[in-house]
């Protein structure tokens, strides 16, 4: 080791480079040949399959588990491309154990479903290999759209449109397209560059443009692109994130975690990536899952989670808070931050134990201080600036059937559409539903 995790203060290498490899290896290994079809065999092919009713984009399970099975794993993978183009993300970040593997009937029966998110990673990953994309463009129909946001719902978005023959132009405030998927989820979920991977893979279909470094509200504005596109999707995701509002919060190393998420996702060299020794989490999504458990990873001595309501409310799935824990991560539930310790520098959080009533959530007088060298703040997102003329609800972009705003010829999709879920699966529906419903309508105009 270069360091020592006793080592004082955020500082970069604490664990030398072998030791951040096995720890950021991939968090769950890809089937074999063998053990998928061993994998496969478990499926009962429920004829009113309850695992499809489950997932958001309604891959047909049972026929890409058969296709599997059958020793047709590309059948398989375009049987889940045709319902989800991103399936290839899904299978590695969704949380498949509250939606899919729960509705499972071997799930019911045994406690042991069928292990559908690493099926549909053989499928996926076997097709994407081979560098063969299974569909075929249609003929130019001349409509040009804009997508604005390359993450989930503007890739899923651009390649439905694409399909159909439309030119979609995509744009990107980031120098990466991907979102989220790029910039926000662990890393040891999505190993080896798969998301630029799959990005350049979906974008085979042809017909779709790439601008990245373009921003609605600096480089672009929604009345220009109306008024050079036929229509215009807005995939933008949440830039926002939502302050502490608590005394110390600008304290040196107090920091979103989005961005410390963001730093690790796009370092070349992890053994620079500064982490504090004591590293405090506030917040109880995915978000501060993936921050504490990367913090540990990373050779943090002492990572504790913290949330303000109880364990059972927490958006993180169980099985990620089982993750967490079994990396070394405390989770204490049901206490909020009420100042920040220190000088210039974050030395601690004092927190109260919270109670949670029939008015709400309230501090108690009982209080506890953590000790503290970093403190990543995981509390939600918000819209970063919303164009003029669109009606919010929540917060949020207020959206119609399949993505209508409320400004004509503007559809929204993903985690900055009211109704969104911060899963990638369910952005992927929302823009791929956007898409199929822009389509329709300028084919109607068309004739």
């Amino acid at each position: 080791m270069s360091n020592t995790p006793r080592t004082p203060g955020v500082v970069p290498g604490r664990l030398d480079r072998d030791a951040l490899s096995l720890n950021f290896g991939d968090l769950h290994p890809p089937l074999d040949d063998h053990e998928a079809m061993v994998a496969a065999d478990r499926c009962y092919f429920c004829f009113d399959a309850p695992c499809v009713t489950a997932c958001p984009t309604s891959i047909d399970i049972p026929l890409f588990i058969r296709q599997i099975q059958a020793d047709n794993p590309g059948g398989a993978a375009k049987t889940i491309f045709e319902a989800n183009i991103l399936g290839g993300m899904c299978a590695r970040v969704c949380p498949t154990e509250q939606l899919c593997e729960e509705a499972c009937v071997r799930e019911a029966a045994e406690g042991r479903p069928v292990q559908i998110g690493r099926l549909q990673r053989y499928a996926t990953d076997t097709l994407m290999a081979a560098g063969v994309h299974p569909f075929t463009r249609a003929a130019p129909t001349g409509k040009r759209i804009a997508v604005v946001g390359a993450g989930p719902a503007g890739l899923a978005c651009a390649h439905r449109l694409a399909l159909h023959g439309h030119d979609v132009v995509m744009f990107d405030a980031k120098e990466k397209p991907g979102g989220l998927n790029e910039y926000g989820i662990a890393s040891y979920k999505t190993v080896e560059g798969f998301a630029q991977a799959e990005v350049e893979w979906l974008m085979q279909i042809g017909g779709i443009e790439l601008r990245t470094g373009q921003r609605l509200g600096h480089e672009l504005t929604l009345d220009d692109l109306r008024g050079e596109y036929d229509a215009v999707f807005l995939g933008v995701g949440l830039a926002g994130v939502n302050a502490l509002r608590t005394e110390g919060e600008e304290h040196a190393h107090v920091r979103d975690a989005v961005d410390f998420i963001g730093e690790l996702r796009q370092s070349p060299d992890l053994t620079r990536m500064a982490v504090g020794r004591d590293v405090v989490v506030i917040g109880g999504g995915m978000t501060a899952v993936d921050a504490a458990v990367q913090s540990k990873l990373l050779g943090a001595e002492s990572v504790t989670l913290v949330y303000r309501r109880g364990r059972e409310a927490m958006s993180a799935s169980s099985f990620e808070q089982d993750l967490a824990a079994s990396k070394g991560v405390r989770i204490i539930s049901g206490a909020a931050p009420v100042r920040l310790i220190g000088d210039a520098h974050v030395a601690g959080v004092e927190f109260a134990y919270t109670q949670d009533g029939p008015d709400g959530l309230r501090l108690s007088d009982e209080t506890f201080t953590l000790k503290a060298d970093q403190v990543l703040k995981a509390i939600g997102q918000h819209l970063d600036g919303v164009p003029g003329g669109l009606d919010l609800e929540g917060l949020k972009i207020a959206v119609q059937g399949p993505g209508r705003t409320s400004v004509p010829g503007v559809w929204a999709g993903g985690d900055c559409a009211r109704g969104g879920d911060d899963l990638t699966v369910t952005a992927v529906k929302e823009g791929r539903d956007a898409a199929e419903d822009i389509h329709a309508l300028l084919s109607r105009a068309g004739r």
